[in-house]
């Protein structure tokens, strides 16, 4: 739920512009249309706003963020949902704790003080980030969950800090300088980004499962992050050996999977779920409906290819659980019509359009008045159901087959993954040796963004690529990466802590998750991302995630009972939309879009891309002699160069701190 915002002036005596501060609430207002607030403490040089979306405690004055705790001592702004928080409010209450609100974000404020943040994080379940000022120790805290759901921008200026849960919240305030970097240029066009970082020059992201606190010394501020949390799997010696009784992993993840559905289906709104033709989605719906009294709302996005389309399965398992089916298809030139508004939202690059329909889809859920859904997300991370994953545990993680298993294992693997090549799996073999140095291998995961970077670099205009010559971004990724999570473990363990570090918090959680679906004022919530259950999907044995090259398969014994037999028996299909190159009339979609901004005038004003290359990469696509593998991975560079370009146009080129002064006026929001 909702959008935050805010100020920390270097100097505490330093004036916050109060319309400043509705402004960036504004621009987000699809986050949170439901109203708005802004509070400052003038003596503290600090002040937040917020956006709010109300999905538990509707009284719209009674919840209005942002919090203050009752002496004053503490500011609070959040984004997301504290899960099990009932529990945690009647025992506070028990303790003399008096809340104002039934919203679930006031626990911070009393846990907070009672037990100080290291212990307050460890009571919170969910998916959240927020701010937090402290007037007692002049601190403020930046707070984001575990894995990422939710987003958390940060940027120092000349006058102080800036934050918010979208880029354009920062570039709302005038103080907050909008250009590229060329690194993140660099890694706009690869698709694969460093931890932590944007396409913005000093736009920083708070990591997940990180805080960032941040304080006054002298007039300056010092900026420190630490770590409340990580991706932690055994040591590979600590596992047990291949003939362990599964019955218990199979019970354990039964129950734990239960227990996070439960929880996210806490909401004084109805609550859906996004569903598939996968066993996650599927998953999700089955125990949702077995969890409530009346028929679930399921939602599906259907493509008009057989090669990428799920709705036969979908259909089969909503008829199962008596869901109300809702069916969104989409036809080729659908999803580029809506690419540039999708960028508006995603604030980076995308390399296939499922972003663009993830954000139609979370369109039509706001359409028939539904703010929240629960999700399959997480999945594939924790069970390793990507095709990378069945590719990296039989290349380092069955050392022991015998010839005979290993051929088998190598030519089922090349038949299922023929359609992710150039995308999802790269063309050819890619090695980075900095991944070699810090894991023992390259995780065949980011091979195919990182393959790209000879392909990206003469892409840039040549005044930038200079500045990235002998730039590797396979050692800028790599070196965010915590050695001491990595050192001992499995194969399997190290390509999926790799994954989650990577793609999971900056593809899928991001331009497929969060970005698209709160575009719409829809709430995602994905179960599978329980930390609970998360914690307990580590400990599952690598032989019981992967057998005889099933993947999921303790998910998918956990789940029988529940999924269609076709669905039980299929192997992973990863929910792509379909490239342009497949199609005619989407392949026309991009040129359409090229002319307004692949043309000569856009490039050389922007000053991002060389035009000639531009020209030589859009004449490749269309040479009918280049492979099929190769085009798909064209499609998916067409995409960044197209991105990179809506980007400078939306963030560089228009005056978004007017653009949110506007916002701001249209929607009577005003201090």
């Amino acid at each position: 739920m909702c959008g935050i915002a805010g100020v920390f002036q270097q100097q505490p005596n330093a004036a916050i512009e109060a319309q400043t501060l509705v402004n960036m609430a504004a621009i987000m207002h699809h986050r949170g249309p439901d109203g708005f607030g802004y509070d400052r403490m003038e003596d503290c040089g600090v002040g937040f706003s917020h956006a709010r979306l109300s999905i538990i405690d509707l009284d719209e004055d009674r919840a209005r963020q942002p919090f203050r705790s009752a002496n004053d001592r503490l500011l609070l702004a959040h984004n997301g949902e504290f899960y099990d928080f009932k529990r945690i409010r009647a025992d506070l209450t028990a303790q003399g704790a008096r809340f104002r609100t039934k919203s679930d974000s006031e626990i911070v404020l009393h846990l907070f003080e009672r037990v100080g943040l290291e212990a307050t994080l460890k009571e919170l379940r969910g998916e959240f980030a927020f701010a937090l000022f402290d007037r007692d120790e002049d601190a403020l805290y930046l707070v984001r969950d575990r894995f990422g759901i939710k987003p958390l921008y940060y940027t120092e200026t000349d006058n102080g800090l800036v934050f918010g849960s979208e880029l354009k919240v920062l570039f709302a305030h005038p103080d907050v300088k909008r250009e590229f970097s060329t690194e993140g240029l660099l890694h706009q066009l690869i698709q694969v980004m460093v931890p932590g970082s944007t396409a913005f020059e000093g736009i920083h992201q708070v990591a997940p499962g990180h805080v960032v606190k941040v304080t006054r010394k002298q007039g300056k501020l010092a900026i420190e992050t630490s770590k409340y949390w990580d991706v932690k799997f055994p040591l590979a010696h600590e596992y047990p050996g291949d003939e362990v009784d599964e019955t218990p992993y199979i019970e354990g993840v039964r129950k734990h999977l239960l227990e996070a559905v439960q929880h996210r289906l806490t909401a004084d709104v109805p609550v859906g779920c996004y569903l598939s033709g996968g066993i996650d989605s599927c998953a999700i719906l089955g125990l949702s409906a077995a969890s409530t009294q009346t028929s679930v709302k399921a939602f599906t996005i259907g493509f008009d290819s057989s090669d990428y389309d799920e709705t036969p399965i979908a259909q089969e398992m909503a008829e199962a659980t008596g869901a109300d089916h809702h069916i969104m298809r989409l036809k080729a030139d659908d999803l580029y019509d809506h690419f540039v508004k999708t960028i508006w939202h995603t604030e980076r690059t995308i390399y296939n359009t499922l972003g663009v329909a993830k954000y139609l889809m979370s369109q039509q859920v706001h359409d028939v008045n539904y703010k929240v859904v629960l999700t399959g997300e997480g999945s594939d991370e924790l069970f390793a159901g990507y095709p990378a994953f069945r590719k990296d545990m039989f290349l380092h993680g069955l050392d022991h087959l015998p010839d005979s298993e290993r051929k088998a294992w190598q030519e089922l693997l090349e038949k299922n993954n023929k359609l992710f090549k150039g995308a999802m799996l790269a063309r050819e073999e890619f090695v980075s040796p900095a991944f070699n140095a810090k894991m023992g291998f390259t995780p065949s995961c980011v091979q195919p963004w990182l393959s790209c970077a000879d392909v990206a670099l003469p892409l840039i205009a040549a005044e930038r690529r200079a500045d990235v010559e002998d730039y590797d971004p396979g050692s800028a990724i790599a070196a965010t990466l915590d050695e001491e999570m990595l050192k001992g473990r499995h194969p399997l363990d190290r390509a999926q802590y790799v994954w989650i570090k990577t793609m999971l918090e900056g593809q899928i959680l991001t331009w497929g998750g969060d970005r698209v679906d709160m575009a719409n004022s829809m709430e995602a919530r994905p179960a599978f991302l329980d930390h609970h259950l998360a914690e307990y999907a580590f400990t599952v044995p690598p032989h019981l995630r992967i057998k005889g090259n099933k993947e999921k398969y303790v998910l998918r014994e956990a789940m029988k009972g529940l999924l269609p037999e076709t669905l039980y028996k299929r192997e992973k299909f990863a929910f792509m939309a379909p490239p342009a190159h497949t199609d005619p009339k989407k392949w026309q979609a991009v040129l359409k879009l090229a002319e307004q901004f692949l043309s000569e005038e856009p490039v050389t004003q922007a000053g991002l891309l060389d035009y000639e290359m531009v020209q030589a990469t859009f004449a490749k696509h269309e040479d009918e002699t280049v492979p099929i593998d190769e085009k798909v991975q064209l499609d998916a560079v067409i995409n960044h160069m197209l991105g990179v370009q809506i980007l400078h146009h939306h963030f560089v080129q228009t005056d978004v701190p007017e653009l949110a002064a506007k916002r701001a006026r249209e929607l009577g929001w005003h201090a």
